[in-house]
């Protein structure tokens, strides 16, 4: 029996998270191995039945507004493609262990933290039943050096406000804490 495993890309807003999981699905496709790819029913910013990098690359997907409905769509797969999980909810790491113990191999994308610095939805779980875990990292757009926060320069408080360059910004240690 083939061992399945979850792999997680995660980092700020415009660190290539998307186009990172892109490229690891589309090599499996590739391969011509069977792939089903799966988004948050919520995020509809480029495209209804696609992930969609910065980059304008892109691989359908299906929209699912649980995560148990993955399970139940992902039956006769070898790989399971997921992006933006911070927006899914609680039972995300529990579908992705079940996914990997039934050999499955597993590829999530998404923020490890919030606009305010705090690690955000399923992410800290699945960081803690990962195999493989990628850290990508921006530019911060104030100093140049490697960004790992998602600066939100809109005015809302919400904590998941959909949105690009017009609402976040990637921005260094220094530069988000502004600490000079």
């Amino acid at each position: 029996m083939h061992v399945g495993s979850i792999e997680v890309i995660c980092g700020s807003m415009f660190s290539g998270k998307t186009e990172e999981l892109i490229r690891r699905l589309k090599r499996a496709q590739y391969a011509r191995l069977p792939v089903e790819i799966f988004k948050p029913e919520i995020d509809v910013r480029y495209d209804e039945n696609e992930i969609v990098s910065h980059n304008s690359n892109s691989i359908p997907s299906t929209p699912v507004s649980h995560s148990s409905a993955i399970l139940l769509l992902s039956s006769a797969t070898k790989v399971v493609g997921i992006d933006e999980a911070q927006f899914f909810d609680d039972e995300l790491p529990n579908v992705c262990v079940q996914l990997a113990n039934r050999g499955v191999r597993v590829i999530v994308a998404g923020l490890d933290m919030d606009y305010k610095g705090v690690p955000f939805g399923p992410l800290p779980n699945l960081l803690a039943v990962a195999e493989h875990i990628t850290k990508v990292h921006a530019v911060c757009v104030q100093c140049g050096a490697p960004a790992t926060y998602s600066y939100r320069v809109a005015a809302s408080e919400e904590r998941v406000l959909l949105g690009e360059k017009d609402n976040y910004e990637p921005r260094c240690r220094r530069c988000y804490y502004k600490l000079y």
